[in-house]
């Protein structure tokens, strides 16, 4: 078991920088793959980023190059680091978790079982 806190959400112009963090409790932090996703009004819930317990990264298309993911395991703790936004980054962002040992690799929810309760991030033109 896992609980997630994530933070770091803000609001910012086209071309700023916000820092996400995400809090693990619970054992065994570092036998879990660690991801974000992030939800817009009306639309799907898509992967952002993901981070494995091993440090393999993946990354969506349309962050790629402006995003970086990391995690500190002697922190429990996982970032997202974004530059360089857009409004079409504009959504609430979410913190997800899963056993590494289960994971089947691919960013998609239904393949991560803890949340955490989201952190809104809003970039204006």
């Amino acid at each position: 078991q896992v609980q997630l806190v994530e933070s770091g959400g803000g609001s910012v112009q086209a071309g700023g920088s916000l820092r996400l963090s995400c809090v693990a409790s619970g054992s065994d932090y570092s036998s879990y793959a660690m991801a974000y996703f992030r939800q817009a009004p009306g639309k799907e819930r898509e992967g952002v980023a993901s981070i494995d317990s091993d440090g393999t990264t993946i990354y969506t298309n349309s962050v790629k190059g402006r995003f970086t993911i990391s995690r500190d395991d002697a922190k429990n703790t996982m970032y997202l680091q974004m530059n360089s936004l857009k409004p079409e980054d504009t959504a609430m962002y979410y913190c997800a978790a899963v056993e590494s040992r289960i994971w089947v690799g691919y960013l998609e929810p239904k393949f991560f079982g803890y949340w955490g309760q989201g952190t809104q991030v809003t970039v204006s033109s």
